[in-house]
């Protein structure tokens, strides 16, 4: 794979990105074309099985970056995932240093990690496996989220984890595990995220957070969060369906 992601993420560059949950090739390329840096391709939250994941990341091509978002902390998931060749994996609910600790060991080759070896897509199955291994362990991002209290309280411990390249807020399962579903913008939970932001720059670890619309994470943007995750496909394009709709009628 020929992108730079994870260096780009490390350096702090702006990196835009939008939820993918639809499986249609055709998608992915529009969102491609549509000038995104990255997708973030939601294996928890959709029905996409393994064998649509990999023709999503086939229709990316092998230099747009897709980082996966898998379903749960299980090794295979994440072997999975980069083997399809993801250029990193999105993790769920990581909630302290140990879960932070065997996700970074099950994503890395030997001796950083613990990575099982197979030959895949991401190995040019077979034909770069030398080349891929070699590289691996530096140009695979390992993302996890702050999604629940929790986690905002031991961000600091997480946040340590050697081989965590950036934290990425979930506000939505935040505000859940808070007893204040969908209130993003209430204070207990605009201050929980003010915790994490503090400790991840304190840290030097990068951030990210997802927001449905660019007003939603343009604050977040200012505050110096890098990796941003703007809106879902089925979201943007029921918008615009809607839009085109509204605009029909009043004319």
């Amino acid at each position: 794979m020929k992108h730079n992601f994870r260096q780009r993420l490390l350096e702090g560059q702006r990196l835009i990105g939008t939820v993918v949950s639809l499986n249609s090739p055709e998608v992915i390329e529009i969102l491609v074309k549509a000038g995104f840096d990255w997708l973030f391709i939601d294996a928890e939250h959709s029905p996409l099985d393994a064998g649509a994941l990999q023709r999503l990341l086939q229709a990316a091509g092998s230099q747009f970056p897709c980082v996966i978002r898998i379903p749960d902390h299980a090794e295979i998931s994440i072997k999975r995932a980069l083997d399809m060749g993801a250029a990193g994996i999105i993790v769920p609910q990581v909630n302290s240093a140990e879960q932070a600790e065997k996700i970074v060991g099950y994503a890395k080759y030997a001796p950083r990690g613990s990575r099982g070896v197979g030959l895949a897509r991401a190995h040019g199955y077979g034909f770069d496996l030398d080349e891929y291994i070699g590289r691996a362990n530096d140009s695979t991002a390992v993302i996890v989220q702050a999604e629940h209290i929790r986690a905002v309280e031991n961000i600091r411990e997480i946040a340590s984890v050697k081989g965590v390249d950036a934290v990425l807020v979930g506000p939505y399962d935040l505000t859940a595990s808070m007893g204040i579903i969908g209130q993003v913008t209430d204070p207990e939970v605009t201050a929980a995220i003010d915790t994490v932001t503090a400790a991840c720059t304190q840290l030097g670890v990068r951030l990210g957070i997802f927001g449905l619309s660019a007003n939603a994470v343009e604050n977040y943007a200012r505050s110096g969060y890098t990796l941003l995750t703007v809106g879902i496909d089925a979201v943007l394009l029921g918008q615009a369906a809607r839009n085109t709709v509204d605009q029909v009628k009043q004319h």
